[in-house]
């Protein structure tokens, strides 16, 4: 039996069944489930230049919608590529830089045999649908040049897969490492003749890219191949749109003398007069989830600044609002805080906040992006957060947060109880959380709480919305506190605070994590002898770890977690983002590896835990859940091991998605009971 199929055998047909000694199903678990799954997700917005219209794209049972309205939300209409019985899914808006045009991708027909194309739709005529291209690839990210007539877009001909770490790797089977690399490039669409051709080379895998204001270059980040490990050496460079333009590198992270030396780019973005690039650098995990400091450098090359330099937030996306003025989104002590910014006499920027907002932020684009109009007048993004689904809010720039003008979600109501934020000082840090309280609460009552660490180390949690899949917030329908930290490795306190869990996984961010659990226990009756732990990816990680170092927590469930650093360099197809946080590989400091890693500790643990991952995670492969797993149950903890076929990291499957919040739900249920 090969390891792939020993893999598919561990794993449980999936379904309502469970794989431990069936117990008496909460009656509530199901309604829960299905209530969570009635909530519309909006997945993008978009407002036009002018401010003064609106286009989202909505789940649509399954597919998705794209609709237009005005700023208001008024006089919706759906936008489509179908014609006829064509049933077509669509993404990807981008406007016209004259308001007129909406750009987008659609697939339609046979769901089988599906592929995203490039179309257009002008708004005065929005029944009628062009379409401009006939790809074999993937592509994604729509972006007009100012010129009003060339989309730039990411591209991989000939894509097996979705181009991210994230998704799920490719079956490893045959000869490793001599198949053709799939490349991601920055595509050119020319929508007056229709012509499109690659801007940049095919020997670099580009990540994200934007357009100079000539329209005549664009800057973009890239590294050589493979592209799902190479993204934490990625370098920053710009290229003309003319044929035969070679690229010219801008800033390389790893030989950078200055605090960006090491850390991770992402962002890049033209100053008004093009002679200036802005980007964000950081020690950051994944990307697509954006974090650190603003750094800029002249758009010919040469020194590069930090203007954020020792900062207390972490800036997650930003856009130029004049030559020295910026607009900022940041997290703030896991909160969104959307900002105007002004250089200083040192070219240090100063933030002055509009609003804060204890949510979840962003327009689809990137995390905590927003809409805005041409004249910075108005705004535009999605927004969720635990007492609220997601909607659409848009308006004024100003002091006062935009008011929602959809009401998809208007009739769901959190089967939960509120959310507060809770702070404390431990070891010269300032360190924030959020605590969901049980539904029904009842101050008299002693109540479990289960700890949920969020993945990363470099994330953060901000109140949203869950869904139907992994998430800690719907066991506070079922009676439980729900804690949910950002200790020492997270944004939203400084950049210093996101690296101060460098070569030390586990032990300061766990420290921080249970002097919160100490901090909760003094505000709110939590019974310390019914603690549980959970998380996915290096929430997992923790999981594992935390089990390991403390029997204060009586059950746990990791999620795509790592049980062994040391084997897990050589399991992972992403191991460019080990260096900067361990120091150095594992072949050259092997020790630092094994300090962290659970397997190291696992005869100490006696708490209960579900484990579960994808077959085909890259990021975490699941031979790390197997080798945990097999350790407790070896030493006869309680254990469960549940692997889901075809799925990476981030799940897919709807089926998979809810059953995983199904058995974790179940798993603290039969070893954590929220009542006696």
């Amino acid at each position: 039996m090969t390891f792939r199929h020993t893999l598919l055998a561990a794993a449980c047909t999936l379904g309502p069944g469970l794989l431990w000694a069936a117990a008496p199903q909460d009656p509530r678990i199901a309604p829960l489930l299905a209530e969570l799954g009635k909530a519309r997700h909006i997945d993008a917005t978009a407002l036009s230049p002018d401010g003064r219209h609106l286009a989202w794209v909505v789940d649509d049972n399954g597919r998705s919608t794209i609709q237009l309205a005005d700023i208001e939300g008024r006089h919706v209409q759906t936008l489509t590529a179908a014609k006829g019985s064509d049933h077509c899914a669509e993404k990807g808006i981008a406007w016209s830089p004259d308001s007129s045009t909406l750009a987008f991708l659609s697939r339609c027909g046979d769901p089988g045999h599906r592929q995203d194309d490039i179309y257009t739709v002008k708004i005065d005529q929005p029944a009628i649908a062009h379409r401009w291209t006939h790809l074999q690839g993937y592509a994604a990210h729509l972006s007009w040049a100012p010129d009003g007539h060339h989309i730039g877009f990411l591209y991989v001909p000939g894509a097996t897969r979705v181009a991210s770490a994230l998704a799920a790797a490719k079956p490893a089977e045959g000869e490793i490492g001599v198949d053709g690399l799939e490349i991601q490039q920055v595509m050119e669409l020319d929508t007056r003749d229709g012509s499109a051709h690659a801007l940049t080379t095919a020997d670099d895998y580009a990540y994200e890219f934007s357009w100079a204001p000539d329209s005549h270059s664009i800057a973009y980040t890239a590294a050589p191949p493979p592209g799902d490990n190479n993204w934490w050496v990625a370098r920053l460079y710009t290229i003309g749109t003319a044929p035969g333009s070679q690229p010219r590198q801008i800033v390389d992270p790893a030989i950078d003398p200055s605090s960006l030396h090491g850390l991770q780019i992402a962002l890049p973005r033209w100053s008004p007069d093009g002679r200036r690039l802005a980007f964000i650098g950081g020690l950051m995990s994944d990307q697509g989830f954006t974090g650190g400091d603003i750094y800029e450098v002249a758009s010919q090359g040469g020194p590069v600044l930090d203007i954020m330099a020792g900062s207390h937030v972490t800036a997650n996306w930003f856009q130029w609002q004049g030559e020295h003025k910026w607009v900022v989104d940041a997290m703030v002590d896991g909160h969104a805080q959307l900002s105007s910014a002004i250089q200083d006499g040192h070219g240090q920027l100063q933030l002055r906040p509009w609003f804060t907002l204890p949510a979840t932020i962003g327009d689809g684009s990137a995390v905590g992006a927003v809409s805005l109009s041409a004249n910075l007048h108005h705004v535009a993004f999605v927004q969720s957060d635990y007492s609220h689904a997601w909607e659409i809010h848009a308006g004024t720039l100003d002091k006062t947060p935009p008011p929602a003008v959809t009401h998809f979600n208007a009739d769901r109501r959190p089967a939960w109880g509120p959310a507060r934020s809770v702070e404390w000082d431990h070891e010269g840090y300032h360190v924030q959380g959020w605590l969901l309280y049980p539904a029904d609460y009842d101050p008299a009552k002693r109540y479990p709480m289960v700890v949920s660490i969020h993945g990363g180390p470099s994330g953060a949690v901000l109140p949203s919305w869950p869904g139907v899949g992994y998430g800690a917030a719907p066991l506070a329908a079922l009676g439980y506190f729900v804690f949910m930290p950002n200790p020492r490795g997270s944004y939203g306190e400084g950049e210093a605070f996101v690296q101060a869990n460098r070569r030390d996984f586990g032990y300061g961010d766990l420290r921080d994590i249970l002097a919160g659990v100490d901090t909760v226990e003094k505000l709110v009756p939590v019974d310390d002898q019914r603690l549980g732990v959970t998380g996915w990816s290096y929430g997992g990680y923790s999981t594992m770890f935390a089990v390991t170092q403390t029997h204060r927590f009586k059950a746990a469930v990791a999620g795509a977690g790592i049980a062994n650093w040391q084997s897990y360099y050589g399991e992972n197809l992403i191991d460019q983002w080990m260096k900067p946080f361990f120091g150095a590989t594992v072949y050259d400091d092997p020790a630092i590896y094994a300090k962290s890693s659970p397997i190291s500790f696992i005869k100490q643990v006696t708490t209960p835990t579900l484990v579960l991952v994808g077959d085909r995670d890259a990021e975490c492969p699941a031979p790390q859940s197997f080798e945990f797993w097999h350790a407790l149950r070896a030493l006869k903890v309680p254990t469960s091991l549940v692997v889901y076929p075809g799925e990476g990291h981030h799940f897919v499957n709807p089926q998979h998605q809810r059953d995983v919040l199904q058995r974790a739900l179940e798993w603290f249920q039969r070893y954590l009971p929220a009542s006696h």
